[in-house]
């Protein structure tokens, strides 16, 4: 009976040993990747301007969007909002308008 409890004593001794999987569980749950190592995690819109999927200047309309939201605990700025962060970019008015027919999306 004793070396059965000993038997069992060892396993649980080498399963709370085995603290390389706990790290592996951690790891995945906080969405690191292990090749950029801890805290270097990107974010999803930098991520997508990284790849190609965003150029710099939607990518930098993006950043300060977010910026004037956590600056103004705005979650949904207005038209008017999105406006004035537009012409703080350094955006101006310099053409004539033209039709939107061409930005329309094909189904």
């Amino acid at each position: 009976m004793k070396a059965e409890t000993k038997t069992q004593e060892q396993q649980v001794t080498e399963k709370r040993a085995n603290s390389e999987r706990r790290d592996s569980v951690v790891d995945r749950r906080l969405g690191l990747d292990r090749r950029r190592g801890p805290g270097r995690r990107r974010s999803d819109e930098r991520k997508n301007a990284e790849e190609g999927q965003m150029s710099d200047e939607q990518f930098q309309f993006l950043m300060a969007i977010d910026e004037y939201k956590r600056k103004n605990s705005r979650p949904f700025p207005t038209w008017t909002e999105v406006l004035e962060v537009i012409t703080a970019l350094g955006y101006r008015k310099v053409a004539e308008p033209q039709s939107l027919a061409s930005f329309a999306k094909k189904n």
